[in-house]
């Protein structure tokens, strides 16, 4: 007869995540690394008193990835035995996904963290973190807390009634942003469910949220559980090959094509596919172009590394994409961004090559699908053609050659004439870029940096650039920093945000002073929604509602800038804090925050730019639908702009 040890649902779960494995190549990783936590009624009894039973419950996040194969991870994780589980302490739920989300982003989707909370509040604030990881095909374990399974009164606090049916609670939110999800109504049933869950987190098609709900009463319940249960388990994260009349074809459609393009996602980075990537391009000399997830799978300065694609794209890239015969996607979703809203690629003959772990993203742009592990695709893709293809020197002189006219378009947008004036935003972007190193990550994800950035910046190593736009979230750079920062250690990360963005979810900052995670955030204060008042010109809505000012005598937002002093604010919740008016005052302010070995911000005013110092305008079309009925002049021109543009979208068929 097999043993079994007496414990609660919650402490059963913690040790059986302590226990968890991934590993690829050769290399062990610990799956949970640490569990992020704010404790209120529906689980200060359960999860949080099962993670002080643990007996790491105050050890350090970066010191709970284990290795059991002798390897360290190349994803930056700190390696050391251990089988408890440690905790870090949030200020907001939606907060903790968002680094948890960053630092497996960061881990190459090896390794994760879980987030638990109470029931109500605490767990639909998870809902637009959990969208954002599926979005963005990263694993992250969300433990929220749940009403009574006993029913031992009707209604209990924070209990959302529902007339017609008994069993939903507020956590069913949760299901259609989650690649899994269960609610464990009996102690029994954590083990099916906990191994279903592991197996989705580490299943690089199917990853995402998943969502353990667990009722408060269950969570404290003891049962005697299989010593099985606690055995050390490796799940292997698989590399599938392609199948080979799938290969075939794309290779003979690789060895017809005359102007061929490749385009990047992130799938090439959770593979680990950049050297493979730079072999096939450097063996066929076909441009590379990169989607915002895959931008650093060449840097910057290779010759086939055309830069950033779509909508915030290069010149290079674009024109490219207009006149391709052949385009093979890598680890793309195919976003409308990438596609300039299906009106990007206009060749009449054009034919897509779909390279992805994923069936339903390999089957969009009705292109081949090559369903495989990136790196190994491409391996073996370039192992069929052999030496048989590479397309004509004239093809690789040309974009050659407008690659280096677009990058003086970049130092023309970086450069500033006069050091003591105040800086734009693509003058922040270049004074940082003049300081970075390929040590340095720099995270974004939502307002007009995305753009700025995927055109103009330069990224120097394969995680340097860590821009979060599946679900382009405003409030994730600060919280994602902290779990970089965890995942990376030692290395300098650079949260980036405007002041709608730091306005939205700026209370991690007490996290990184807590665990003394020495983050740089640079605060662009430039007065508003900059980046929707723009697109709101753009299709007639005049800047309504965009600017943070006074009401004006008319009502209206137009009065004086709002008194809002960010500085002083970060500076409140423990952070240090450099201001800079100039972009001299800026270029010392950044260098000192980079060799801060505490959390430090840089705060700056950016100047409104111009045609001169701001960044390129966009180089391909985004679909915004316009009113198509309107009095006021400017939507009517907006209107008449859509209709032009709209009229080159094609369905690739």
């Amino acid at each position: 007869m097999s043993s079994t040890r007496r414990l609660t649902v919650a402490q059963a779960l913690v040790a059986f995540l302590a226990r968890q494995y991934t590993e690829r190549d050769g290399r062990r990783h610990r799956l949970i690394n640490a569990t992020w936590g704010i404790f209120g009624h529906g689980n200060v009894a359960g999860i949080g008193q099962a993670l002080l039973e643990s007996g790491t419950a105050g050890t350090a996040a970066t010191a709970g990835t284990s290795s059991t194969a002798g390897t360290s991870s190349t994803a930056g994780t700190s390696v050391s035995s251990g089988t408890g589980m440690p905790y870090i302490q949030g200020r907001n739920e939606q907060a903790m996904v968002h680094a948890a989300v960053g630092y497996a982003r960061q881990s190459r989707r090896l390794s994760a963290h879980a987030v638990t909370t109470s029931i109500g509040p605490g767990a639909t604030n998870l809902v637009t973190g959990a969208a954002l990881a599926t979005i963005n095909r990263l694993p992250v374990l969300l433990l929220p807390g749940d009403v009574f399974a006993t029913r031992p009164a009707d209604p209990v606090l924070q209990q959302l009634e529902v007339p017609y049916a008994g069993d939903v609670s507020v956590n069913d939110a949760l299901r259609p942003v989650s690649r899994y999800f269960d609610r464990v109504t009996r102690p029994e049933a954590l083990i099916p469910a906990a191994l279903q869950a592991m197996r989705v987190l580490a299943d690089p098609a199917a990853t995402g949220a998943v969502t353990l709900a667990l009722p408060q009463d269950v969570q404290t319940e003891a049962y005697d559980w299989p010593e099985e249960f606690f055995a050390e388990r490796v799940w292997q994260v698989r590399r599938p090959r392609p199948d080979l009349d799938a290969l075939d074809a794309a290779r003979r459609a690789l060895t017809t094509a005359r102007r061929p393009l490749i385009v990047v996602g992130g799938g090439v980075h959770h593979s680990e596919a950049e050297e493979a990537l730079r072999s096939f391009a450097e063996a066929t000399g076909i441009p590379v172009a990169s989607t915002q997830a895959g931008k650093g799978s060449l840097p910057h300065d290779h010759p086939c590394d055309v830069g950033g694609i779509g909508h915030t794209g290069t010149a290079t890239a674009d024109e490219l994409a207009r006149t391709a015969d052949l385009v093979i996607g890598v680890g793309t979703r195919w976003s409308d961004f990438t596609t300039a809203s299906a009106t990007l690629f206009q060749n009449p003959s054009v034919r897509f090559l779909n390279i992805n772990i994923t069936a339903f993203d390999a089957h969009k742009m009705s292109g081949l699908s090559l369903v495989a592990d990136a790196r190994t695709a491409l391996d073996e893709l370039a192992g069929a053609l052999g030496t048989r293809f590479r397309v004509e020197p004239a093809y690789e002189t040309e974009y050659a050659d407008d690659k280096e006219r677009w990058e003086h378009r970049v130092d023309a947008a970086y450069e500033a004439e006069d050091p003591d004036t105040r800086p734009t935003q693509p003058q922040v972007l270049g004074a940082l870029d003049a300081l970075v190193t390929g040590d340095d990550i720099v995270i974004n994800a939502a307002g007009s940096l995305p753009g700025d950035l995927h055109k103009l910046w330069r990224a120097r190593s394969a995680d340097q650039y860590h821009v979060e736009y599946g679900y382009s979230c405003m409030g994730y750079e600060i919280p994602a920093a902290i779990g970089v920062g965890m995942a990376a250690p030692g290395r300098p990360v650079w949260a980036l945000v405007g002041d709608g963005t730091y306005l939205m979810n700026p209370t991690e900052i007490v996290t990184a002073v807590q665990e003394n995670i020495p983050i740089k955030v640079v605060i662009l204060q430039n007065h508003g929604y900059a980046s929707i008042g723009g697109l709101s010109e753009s299709v007639g809505a005049e800047r309504f509602g965009t600017a943070y000012r006074h009401r004006a005598g008319d009502g209206t937002y137009t009065g004086a800038p709002l008194p809002v002093d960010l500085a002083a604010n970060a500076a409140s919740l423990g952070m240090r804090v450099i201001r800079a008016k100039t972009v001299r005052d800026l270029r010392e302010a950044l260098a000192e925050a980079r060799e801060a070995q505490v959390p430090t911000g840089v705060y700056v005013e950016t100047e409104t730019a111009d045609t001169v110092s701001g960044a390129p305008p966009a180089q391909a079309w985004w679909d915004v639908p316009v009113a198509e009925t309107a009095t006021r002049p400017s939507a009517v021109k907006a209107r008449e702009e859509y209709d032009r543009q709209v009229a080159a979208r094609r369905r690739h068929l």
